[in-house]
């Protein structure tokens, strides 16, 4: 991923609910969220939160509540916000997603037992938990998915969403990714590159990636791409107005290639670059590049990856 993302968003909300399943990332997140100025607070006993949520003043707050409470209750964390939510200090909620293959995985990496499940497989730990949760996850604000993500992956994507203060905008990120690891789970609108000829089959440029000038040419030189290019850029630039005009706060773009490696990276940078110059920034998140998944034969489906666990 890159590392000068440069993203406008929406003022944080001066109070920030921040829950989700265990392992899918909220330690990380939080400590994320207490380096962009917010005073966060983990585990906190859901008999106290109705008193911090009391407490008068303009200082941005982020509390870290989920299963792990006694007496967990989403019911009463609702009715927690819905008495001390006003205009001038808005609650919100930050939900941390992960599919229960990748939660199995990680509690397995690290040793951890899930904590409804101290003497049962982690995976029925999850199960409970999810069903639990369900309710908050439905009415969260942001939810965030965090599957495919490294440690780095999720403190980029909070500090995309929180980390900035600014105008109410359209907070637009464009992703490359490999359809060998699926397509994102968060991707909002999906171009398929695979139709470009592919850089694997040039042995100089095999090692290289799209964020390489040779890479990015051999792309370009592809007698359809300008047109498909211009086609892809003129329908976002159409589509984006709308978007933000109906309220959308965050939307993601995603392109795909076998790998993620070479045609879809080289593609969402120069989108990127073009969305710019037509008066939308953006964040570029390559979400594939880093793992080394080699682009094969159309159908091929590489290796997976080892990702870092999340907190």
């Amino acid at each position: 991923m890159p590392d000068d993302l440069q993203v406008k968003d929406e003022p944080p909300a001066p109070v920030l609910l921040v829950t989700g399943l265990s392992g899918a990332g909220k330690s990380t997140a939080l400590k994320v969220l207490e380096d962009l100025g917010y005073e966060a607070v983990d585990n906190l006993p859901l008999s106290l939160l109705g008193p911090l949520l009391a407490v008068p003043g303009g200082h941005r707050l982020a509390i870290g509540i989920d299963a792990r409470t006694r007496a967990f209750s989403p019911e009463l964390v609702l009715q927690a916000m819905a008495e001390h939510a006003t205009p001038e200090r808005p609650i919100r909620i930050l939900y941390l997603d992960c599919s229960g293959h990748e939660l199995v995985r990680r509690f397995s990496e690290t040793r951890r037992r899930h904590p409804l499940a101290l003497d049962r497989p982690a995976g029925d730990g999850i199960a409970m938990e999810r069903e639990l949760l369900s309710e908050l996850r439905r009415v969260a604000d942001v939810v965030i998915d965090t599957s495919d993500f490294s440690t780095n992956d999720l403190r980029r994507a909070v500090s995309m969403r929180f980390g900035a203060a600014g105008h109410k905008s359209l907070t637009l990120t464009l992703m490359s990714f490999g359809y060998s690891r699926g397509v994102p789970r968060d991707a909002d609108l999906v171009f398929d590159m695979r139709f470009l000829k592919n850089p694997h089959w040039v042995p100089e440029l095999r090692p290289l990636t799209g964020l390489d000038r040779a890479v990015s040419d051999h792309v370009k030189s592809d007698p359809a791409y300008a047109s498909a290019f211009e086609t892809i850029v003129g329908l976002l630039t159409l589509l984006l107005p709308g978007y933000a005009k109906e309220g959308r706060a965050y939307l993601t773009v995603a392109f795909g290639c076998t790998g993620g490696k070479h045609r879809s990276v080289a593609v969402a940078e120069a989108a990127s670059a073009a969305l710019v110059e037509a008066g939308w920034p953006n964040a570029v998140v390559h979400r594939d590049r880093a793992i080394g998944a080699e682009e094969d034969l159309p159908e091929a489906v590489s290796a997976e990856g080892e990702r870092k666990g999340l907190e």
